[in-house]
């Protein structure tokens, strides 16, 4: 798979405790982004943050967090971001979504095989 020129970043804010089905939020996302055939997600574990409940989280050892924040971040081209933007509304209850313009210099890939 080959990405270059204009594309969209959809960045991912939830818990680290948040759920769907009894698996992380995070995972459930990355294999539903996955089978999508998007370009790629990569998750990143927050040190410290908060949200709208005003909570702060953090990592720091006198205030031990079990709910650290969490961002999902995917690249690719912008009709397939937005196509996946459905499956993050049945996903999400709490959580901030956000979609940005971006320009990806280089991204080369290996192409997988076709599904079916």
């Amino acid at each position: 798979m080959k990405l270059q020129g204009p594309a969209l970043r959809l960045t991912i804010f939830v818990g680290e405790t948040d759920r769907w089905h009894h698996k992380p939020l995070f995972t459930e996302i990355v294999h539903r982004a996955h089978q999508a055939g998007l370009a790629g997600a990569t998750v990143l574990r927050g040190i410290e943050g908060y949200g709208a409940s005003q909570h702060v989280h953090t990592t720091r050892i006198l205030s031990l967090s079990d709910d650290l924040p969490v961002v999902i971040v995917v690249v690719d081209e912008e009709t397939r971001i937005r196509g996946f933007l459905p499956t993050l509304d049945e996903l999400i209850g709490d959580g901030l979504v956000i979609v940005e313009p971006v320009e990806v210099i280089r991204y080369v890939g290996r192409d997988r095989p076709a599904a079916g």
